[in-house]
């Protein structure tokens, strides 16, 4: 049973006296309606399953061609990290850098976090370093910018179809599916739920 504690309004600061909430169930400030939490049904199973599912999609989206263009019988197949090797060969190692930090590392390190933490959870295990990880996961975060790199790869085909034939690669249907994945890992994930499982098991 989840003991009761105080919480405080994010919109009014009213400090707000919360005790168990059930699976499904918002609770609101008694004075401006505002969320103070939701519970999300199944949080930990949900994301660990949609996490799963991300890391297969971001192996297949890193080993498959991404594009291909076919301009006057001349054959090009791009992959993910083709634009990186692109700009470094251009000297402009500061853009490259930036664009595989976006579309790849930090990807990788949000599916790597969440399978660290919720995969031992979910074998009623706490993993070693559980708070680092989880602060670690809330800076990477923002440093995900898969769908400014979709709508960059969108006008640049638009730009392009006059001049050359595009096929899309299995690598493209893998990233649209992995950005999706990956938003509705972070939309289902509920913290709280988290630490309530964690001090559970200890």
């Amino acid at each position: 049973m989840t003991p009761e504690r105080w919480v405080g309004c994010p919109d009014c600061d009213l400090l707000n006296r919360l005790g168990e909430i059930p699976e499904g169930a918002a609770a609101r400030c008694r004075r401006c309606g505002g969320l103070l939490r939701k519970r999300r049904p199944r949080s930990i199973e949900r994301t660990l399953a949609l996490v799963i599912g991300a890391a297969v999609l971001f192996a297949v989206a890193n080993s498959f061609p991404f594009l291909s263009f076919d301009m006057k019988g001349q054959e090009t197949q791009t992959t993910l990290i083709t634009g990186v090797t692109d700009l470094w060969q251009q000297d402009k190692p500061e853009l490259a850098g930036l664009v595989l930090l976006t579309i790849f590392l930090a990807p990788l390190l949000q599916i790597a976090i969440l399978l660290y933490v919720l995969l031992p959870l979910n074998l009623n295990r706490v993993p070693w370093g559980m708070a680092r990880a989880f602060r670690l996961l809330r800076r990477v975060e923002p440093w995900s910018m898969m769908e400014v790199f979709m709508i960059g790869i969108l006008v640049a085909v638009v730009k392009l179809m006059d001049m050359a034939q595009i096929v899309a690669g299995p690598a493209l249907w893998a990233f649209i599916m992995l950005f999706l994945l990956i938003s509705g890992a972070v939309a289902s994930l509920d913290p709280q739920a988290v630490w309530e499982r964690v001090e559970e098991r200890r």
